[in-house]
C-alpha cells in the first residue's frame, strides 16, 4: 500500500507546508483539516466517510454534553453514546473477524468472517475522540464550538496514523489561537529530522535481522544465540521505528504550532518493568490510566480489586494492539510482571545492584517483544523454547551474523541512551548553531538516499 510508505509522507510534506503557511492565520485550521483528510484519504478512500461520521458524532456529542452539563443524567447519556459509538467502530473493523473465528468454535455458533481491511490508525483516532467527550463531561476541556477546529484535531495528519495519542485538552487552546514562530519551525524541523533518521537509518537497518531469525524459527533451524539476537533486533527495531514516528509527529506538530506531549523517555534505561512502562508509549499508558484504571478504582479498595484492575487494563492494552491471541498474552505477560514487582519483588529489587536490575528489565522486555511480534502461537512457543535451551546453543553462521551486526548493535545501544543528548548539551552554543543545520541536512540526505533505494518503508504501528 502506497500510503503506508514513508516515501509518500516524505514527498507530501513540502506541498503541505507551503499551503499551510501561504494561507492567512484564520484559515489554517481549515487548511490543516483538508490536507489531513487528503493524506488519510490517499490510502483509505473508502474509509474517509468513517472519518467524517466520527468527527460529526463526537463533535455534536461534545456540544450536547456541555449543553446538559447541569443535568448529570443526560450528560452521562451523551458521553455514553459517544464512547459506545467509538468502541463499536473500533470493535467492528478491528475485532469482528477475531471474535467471529473464536466464537464459531463453540457448538451451534457460526458467525461469518467479513475480512474487512482495517482502517489505518483507527486505534489512535477513536481513542482521541473518545477522550474528548469524557474530558468535556469532567470539565477538563471546553466543548469545541467549531467543527472545523474539532475536525483539525481529530484528523491532524502528523499523529493521525500512529500517535502519539493526543488528548483534546492538551491542544484545545492552540486550536483556538496559536502563533507559528520561526523558532517553532526550526525546533520542529530538527525534531522531525531526528525521527526520520531513527526510522530510516536505525530501525530499517536492524529489521532484516529479525526477519531472518523469525524465518529460521519457522523452518526449525533457529539456535538459542540466533533467537536472542532476533529478540534484540526486534526490540531495537520497534523502539526506533515507533519513537522515530513519534519524534516526526511531535516535530511536525511544533511546526504547525502545537505542543504534543512526549511519547518516549529512553525506556531501555529502565531498572524495572514498572519504570519501563512509565517511559514507553507514554500517551497510551497515560490514556489507560486516566480513562480506565482510575475509573475502575485504581489501587483503592484493597489488593484484590487492584489486581483485578491491573489485569483488566493490561488485557485491554494488549488487545488494543491487535486482534490476535499473542497480543492478549503480551498484555497479560506484562500484567503479571507488574503485579510481581508491586507485591513480591519490590523489596528484592530495592537491594539489587543497578546493572543487574537493568539487565533483568531488558530480558523481561525483550522476551515480551517476542510475544508481541509472533502472531502464530505455535511458532512463538517454538521460538521462545529455542531461546531457553530447546535448540543448539550456537552455530557457525551465528558468529558471522553477530560480526556483521556488531557495529549496528553498538550504535543502536548507544542511541537508546542519553549519551547523544548529553554530548550535544556539553557543546558550546556556537558549536550547536553551526552543527545543527549540518546534521539536519546530513540526516535528510542519507535518509533520502535510503528511501530512494528502498521501495517500501512502513511504520510498524501503522497496522494498529
Amino acid at each position: 500500500m502506497v500510503f503506508s510508505s514513508l516515501t509518500f509522507l516524505f514527498a507530501y510534506l513540502p506541498i503541505t507546508l507551503l499551503l499551510y503557511f501561504l494561507v492567512p492565520l484564520r484559515w489554517r485550521n481549515l487548511t490543516l483539516l483538508v490536507v489531513s483528510l487528503f493524506f488519510y484519504g490517499w490510502g483509505e478512500p473508502v474509509y474517509i466517510t468513517i472519518m467524517f461520521v466520527s468527527i460529526f458524532i463526537d463533535y455534536t456529542h461534545g456540544l450536547l454534553v456541555e449543553k446538559y452539563r447541569d443535568n448529570d443524567k443526560k450528560a452521562r447519556w451523551f458521553v455514553g453514546q459517544s464512547v459506545v459509538f467509538n468502541l463499536l467502530l473500533l470493535g467492528f473493523f478491528k475485532y469482528w473477524d477475531f471474535l467471529a473465528a473464536n466464537l464459531s468454535l463453540l457448538p451451534g455458533v457460526d458467525l461469518p468472517q467479513l475480512n474487512i481491511p482495517l482502517p489505518i490508525g483507527i486505534s489512535f483516532f477513536t481513542f482521541q475522540t473518545m477522550s474528548y467527550t469524557i474530558d468535556v463531561y469532567r470539565r477538563d476541556a471546553p466543548a469545541q464550538k467549531s467543527i472545523i477546529r474539532f475536525g483539525a484535531f481529530v484528523t491532524m495528519f502528523p499523529q493521525l496514523i500512529a500517535g502519539p495519542i493526543v488528548k483534546y485538552k492538551t491542544v484545545a487552546a492552540a486550536l483556538d489561537h496559536r502563533v507559528n514562530t520561526a523558532e517553532d519551525f526550526a525546533l520542529g524541523a530538527r525534531r522531525f529530522c531526528v525521527g526520520l533518521a531513527k526510522k530510516v537509518l536505525l530501525a530499517n537497518a536492524i529489521g532484516a535481522l529479525w526477519d531472518t531469525q523469525l524465518a529460521a524459527a519457522e523452518a526449525g533451524t533457529l539456535t538459542a544465540a540466533a533467537g536472542w539476537m532476533g529478540l534484540a533486533a526486534f526490540g531495537f527495531q520497534i523502539y526506533f521505528d515507533f519513537s522515530g514516528y513519534s519524534d516526526m509527529a511531535i516535530g511536525l506538530g511544533r511546526i504547525f504550532g502545537f505542543r504534543f506531549l512526549e511519547n518516549f523517555d529512553y525506556p531501555y534505561l529502565s531498572a524495572s518493568v514498572t519504570e519501563f512502562w512509565r517511559r514507553w508509549h507514554m500517551s497510551l499508558t497515560s490514556w489507560f490510566r486516566e480513562y480506565l484504571y482510575i475509573p475502575l478504582g485504581g489501587n483503592r479498595g484493597g489488593t484484590a480489586k487492584t489486581l483485578r484492575n491491573i489485569l483488566i487494563v493490561w488485557f485491554c492494552t494488549g488487545f488494543w494492539h491487535g486482534a490476535s491471541w499473542n497480543f492478549i498474552l503480551w498484555g497479560l505477560y506484562f500484567a503479571v510482571w507488574l503485579i510481581l514487582e508491586k507485591y513480591v519483588l519490590k523489596s528484592l529489587l530495592e537491594k539489587t545492584p543497578g546493572w543487574l536490575k537493568h539487565l533483568y528489565t531488558l530480558l523481561v522486555v525483550f522476551v515480551g517483544w517476542g510475544i508481541f511480534a509472533v502472531e502464530d502461537l505455535g511458532v512463538l512457543s517454538g521460538y521462545l523454547a529455542d531461546c531457553f535451551g530447546a535448540a543448539p546453543l550456537w552455530a557457525a553462521v551465528d558468529g558471522y551474523t553477530f560480526r556483521s551486526y556488531a557495529v549496528t548493535f553498538l550504535v543502536l545501544a548507544a542511541a537508546s541512551t542519553t549519551l547523544g543528548k548529553r554530548t550535544w548539551q556539553r557543546l558550546p552554543d556556537k558549536a550547536q548553531k553551526v552543527l545543527s543545520p549540518i546534521l539536519m541536512l546530513l540526516s535528510l540526505a542519507l535518509s533520502t538516499a535510503y528511501l530512494v533505494d528502498g521501495s517500501y518503508n512502513p511504520f510498524l504501528y501503522f497496522r494498529f
